[in-house]
């Protein structure tokens, strides 16, 4: 078949479906997507939230718990260790399918009735203010991690120790305000950069020691700003430089903002891969348009945030040993044939399911652990279910859900925005799309105004004093006032307070305390990696010594945006520059 040219329900842009896309929905039996990409993404990442917690009462022991899910969303939250228990079953909750009304409308009914975990948390000890997270220990305010101890402020951490303020970083330790690094140690503020120790501002880096302010070096040590300097030099220079003042540091951070714009930039961050797009891709091949791909991943498309997935279409958080997904958000695990699937994981041959484990040949289903042939939480024999199932795919094409903006959901599409128990603002599709409460409502998606909460502020954080080394014990009493003001983008909380924990690693590490709140961080931290989005580009190298006249022909597709400033090379002249 060849590449078709369709328009977009959603933005009515115009989108290109090729002959391989054609393939996987001929395998996995689905339609061709009506959405384009990006919206495709945005609506999935709608039914994720992350990092925004409530308090709200367990619906079966009345115990107040920490949740994902604000207290006017219409559904039934369970303390996770009664959800996981046997004291309930979800089969209670099952329902006929009524052909006479769609598919999606009697979901959002099931969605309301089976209690829900209040968090996505497996084996966490001492860490309740975090969601998404599996095998940590002494965390706080860190979401969507594994196997951690003692981090704070952080999201996509796996495998830390003692570190704070990080985003999409694994084995590391002692370290702050990163973002997608592997192996540091005491090295802080630093993006793209691996397998280095006791440094500061690197970018596009690896194997440094000791080494400040520098960009695409390798195997360097006592360097700043890419000079060399002798160690007692280099000592000088750091005292001099000295983090522990926050005037300093910001100052440094700027001045090194512009720095970088002086050196190329690979087109995308892809190792050791083939036939590969996208950003932030390892040990892969045949993956297009992914970005965040950890390795072992290959005839994938459309997926982010990924590890060990064969053939794999329209995702964020899947894979782990994982096998013909399409359309889902946080959900493989050892999984095979998964398609349009949320919270599940460990399943196999399942249609639209949200939060079910360890279960197989699963239809529209909620809640489920260790079920088989199950629609809508009923449960049929074998000869039932695959008689029922074509049939209820046969009403979706025949009697669509239609949203409130007049789309179309048939079989085949993904779950629609609007039943989703999350606001949009509540969602990580804020963070890599962040909209103002005027462009989501009119966009047709739910905004929740944020809990206003009453604090009283006892120090602005202008009042704080320049130097960590002068900052006492005190200022753990107090109330800080968020520099973010309130910002809608970046969910400021319009306060914030100092910890013990975060006292001593600031100390240990003369590093001047923050003057905003964990939200107004961790967005800053996103503004640092590139969008999950790809533009074809042209290479910017115009330097005679590399094998070409003029400037190079190479194209590539690449997640710098056209009019961003950054030079932006191809894998052959960005190696050449690299020192």
């Amino acid at each position: 078949m060849n590449s078709q040219t369709k328009t977009c329900q959603n933005c009515k842009q115009d989108f290109t479906i090729e002959p391989e896309d054609f393939d996987f929905y001929t395998k996995i039996k689905v339609p061709p997507p009506t959405f384009c990409p990006e919206c495709r993404m945005i609506r999935r990442l709608t039914w994720r939230n992350e990092r925004s917690l409530f308090k709200r009462t367990c619906a079966k022991t009345g115990k107040q718990v920490i949740t994902m899910f604000h207290p006017e969303a219409p559904v039934v939250v369970y303390d996770r260790d009664i959800w996981w228990s046997d004291e309930w079953d979800p089969i209670e909750f099952g329902q006929e399918y009524d052909f006479s009304r769609p598919f999606f409308e009697q979901f959002q009914k099931l969605l309301s009735l089976v209690p829900l975990a209040n968090l996505g948390n497996t084996n966490v000890v001492n860490s309740p203010y975090g969601n998404h997270n599996a095998d940590c220990k002494d965390c706080y305010l860190t979401f969507a991690s594994f196997n951690n101890e003692r981090v704070a402020y952080s999201r996509g951490a796996v495998e830390l120790k003692d570190c704070m303020d990080i985003d999409t970083v694994e084995k590391s330790e002692q370290s702050s305000n990163d973002v997608i690094c592997t192996g540091l140690y005491q090295t802080h503020y630093s993006y793209n950069t691996d397998e280095s120790i006791n440094s500061f501002f690197l970018q596009h880096s690896k194997n440094l020691r000791d080494c400040i302010g520098c960009i695409n070096l390798r195997n360097k040590q006592y360097c700043i700003y890419n000079t060399q300097y002798t160690k007692e030099e280099y000592m000088d220079q750091k005292k001099s430089l000295d983090f522990g003042s926050y005037k300093a540091l910001s100052n440094f951070e700027e001045k090194y903002s512009d720095f970088v714009l002086k050196f190329p930039h690979k087109y995308g961050n892809i190792g050791k891969s083939v036939n590969a797009t996208g950003d932030n891709i390892g040990n892969s091949k045949n993956v297009k348009y992914c970005f965040d791909v950890f390795g072992e991943v290959e005839d994938s498309k459309y997926i982010s945030h990924v590890i060990d997935l064969k053939e794999g279409y329209d995702g964020y958080g899947c894979g782990g040993g994982a096998t013909l997904l399409y359309e889902g958000i946080d959900s493989g695990i050892k999984a095979a044939n998964q398609y349009f699937a949320v919270l599940t994981h460990s399943s196999f041959n399942t249609r639209y399911t949200y939060m079910c484990y360890n279960s197989k040949n699963l239809f529209g289903c909620i809640g489920l652990r260790k079920k088989e042939y199950c629609i809508l939480n009923k449960q049929y024999t074998k000869e039932e279910y695959e008689t029922l199932v074509p049939k209820i795919i046969e009403h979706m094409r025949a009697v669509p859900y239609l949203d409130a903006k007049g789309q179309v959901y048939r079989y085949g599409e993904f779950f629609p925005s609007e039943i989703s128990p999350f606001a949009y603002n509540e969602t990580i599709a804020q963070e890599y799309f962040p909209k103002k409460e005027e462009e989501i409502q009119a966009q047709g998606y739910l905004f929740r105004k944020p809990e206003h909460k009453d604090y009283k502020i006892t120090k602005q954080a202008s009042e704080l004093p320049d130097h960590i080394n002068e900052l006492e014990n005190s200022i753990l009493n107090e109330t800080i006032a968020c520099l973010g003001g309130g910002s809608e983008l970046t969910q400021c909380t319009g306060a914030y307070r100092i910890t013990s924990e975060e006292l001593l690693f600031l100390k240990k590490n003369s590093i001047a305390a923050p003057r905003h709140c964990p939200n107004c961080r961790h967005y800053k931290r996103l503004r640092l990696r590139n969008p999950l989005k790809l533009w074809h580009r042209s290479c910017m190298c115009e330097e005679g010594s590399h094998e070409h006249s003029g400037k190079c022909s190479n194209e590539f597709e690449t997640s710098y945006a056209p009019e961003r400033p950054e030079k932006v090379y191809c894998e052959s002249c960005y190696q050449k520059e690299v020192i």
